[in-house]
């Protein structure tokens, strides 16, 4: 039998911040499988329920809740241990009645916030790529490794609302000026601002937008924020 390349643990040391473990209970820790989201920006689900939930306390715990098809991420039901939980998937747990979204969140990555019920169908997903096909149609990338082919007119850096886990769009969210967006990484991370100026880019330098926060205006590149709706929010996202 052929065995799964890569190593199922982690040093705690090495693990990331925003994972919110212990650093000196055990030695290793569930580490992130590759998947829809970059390692860096994710977290396992074991973790997930024993340490940043702490609905559970032991991994032992945690192997009987997601093996027994108790968790749904974006509505469909997740087996793995591995599986990493990344920006804006939508977490549902068997017997509980919270629903949870992952946002960045006072200066942290990932965050679970609670959200309405009738939200558990949508998420907000930005756009990283965009391929004309034949006929005129586009293929969509979206930042959670998704793949969508549609006739919506959208461009990179946008992003959509998105029913799951059918992946119809519902609502294109342009960035432009008077969209609100949320910081998705870095110092300000989980900040909520609005959208004044976009600058394009050139060979050398990113694509950058002027984000009017608080109290004071930043320049950022675009490629670590995400629109999240005009005006206020589409979703909710713990604001």
């Amino acid at each position: 039998m052929v065995s799964i390349a890569g190593s199922k643990k982690l040093k705690r040391q090495m693990a990331p911040q925003f994972w919110g473990i212990t650093r000196k209970s055990k030695r290793f820790v569930v580490t992130v499988k590759p998947g829809a989201h970059p390692k860096e920006f994710a977290v396992p689900l074991a973790v997930f329920l024993r340490d940043t939930l702490q609905i559970v306390k032991t991994l032992r715990e945690a192997k009987a809740s997601i093996y027994g098809h108790k968790l749904k991420v974006d509505g469909v039901v997740r087996k793995s241990l591995h599986h990493g939980l990344g920006l804006m998937d939508v977490i549902e747990l068997q017997g509980v009645d919270k629903i949870y979204r992952m946002v960045p969140h006072d200066g942290a990555i990932l965050k679970p916030v609670v959200i309405d019920d009738s939200e558990k169908t949508k998420k907000i997903c930005r756009i990283t790529s965009k391929t004309t096909l034949n006929g005129g149609k586009m293929q969509i990338g979206l930042h959670d490794g998704r793949s969508i082919i549609s006739d919506t007119k959208a461009s990179v850096g946008d992003s959509c609302v998105l029913e799951v886990p059918n992946q119809k769009i519902i609502e294109i969210i342009k960035m432009e000026p008077g969209t609100v967006a949320i910081v998705t990484r870095g110092v300000n991370a989980g900040q909520l601002g609005t959208i004044k100026a976009v600058k394009e880019g050139t060979f050398m330098l990113p694509k950058m937008v002027s984000l009017e926060l608080k109290e004071r205006q930043i320049e950022i590149p675009t490629g670590i924020i995400i629109p999240v709706g005009s005006g206020k929010p589409a979703l909710g996202i713990g604001r």
